[in-house]
């Protein structure tokens, strides 16, 4: 009886020690895939952290004051804000900038919400599958790191945004441009020369 628990027991060993060794792999790969993000991206560490924090303290303030009334997108990139999507009257547009603009660690705004009526989901399926097409053009094209462009679409109108060279922010917006779908580009971009 002993021989057989022994027996159980060995063999529940080596199938955990299995499936950890098919685990780590992975986790492993992972970290290795968030860290070269985080290695690539232009900005520090902490100003990450902070671009995070500024999008869920704006979203949670704008939900918490509008909820299901508005629909408002606010991404930060180095202390950059961008607000995009579509709010009911000026009130809620002048109010929503001003959320935003008074978020700490916020150096400055681009709001570009517009007042209207709420797009239907469609309408943002689209804006993400836009996206992904522009960002699968940068990599195809390899005339910069792709990681150092944020990409964001509303409307068919899709912004960039990113610490660039100039040469950089032009090849991504005319690669941009060109992408089906696309209906204008705006460019938020900080320089680097």
């Amino acid at each position: 009886m002993s021989n057989k628990i022994g027996s159980y027991a060995l063999a529940a060993a080596l199938l955990a020690s299995l499936l950890l060794n098919g685990c780590i792999p992975v986790i492993v790969a992972a970290g290795v895939g968030g860290a070269t993000l985080v290695a690539t991206d232009r900005r520090s560490v902490g100003v990450q952290a902070d671009d995070e924090a500024i999008e869920l303290k704006i979203a949670n303030t704008v939900n918490a004051r509008y909820g299901e009334s508005v629909h408002v997108n606010a991404t930060s990139y180095n202390g950059v804000v961008l607000l995009t999507g579509e709010v009911p009257d000026q009130a809620t547009f002048a109010s929503i900038g001003n959320i935003a603009a008074t978020t700490g660690r916020v150096r400055s705004t681009h709001n570009d919400v517009a007042i209207g009526p709420l797009t239907p989901l469609s309408a943002r399926t689209n804006d993400t599958f836009i996206t992904s097409k522009v960002k699968a053009r940068f990599v195809e094209a390899n005339k910069f790191a792709a990681t150092h462009v944020k990409v964001v679409t509303e409307r068919g109108v899709v912004y960039l945004m990113g610490i660039v060279r100039r040469q950089e922010g032009a090849d991504a917006a005319q690669i941009t441009s060109t992408t089906s779908g696309v209906i204008r580009v705006i460019t938020v971009f900080e320089y680097l020369n």
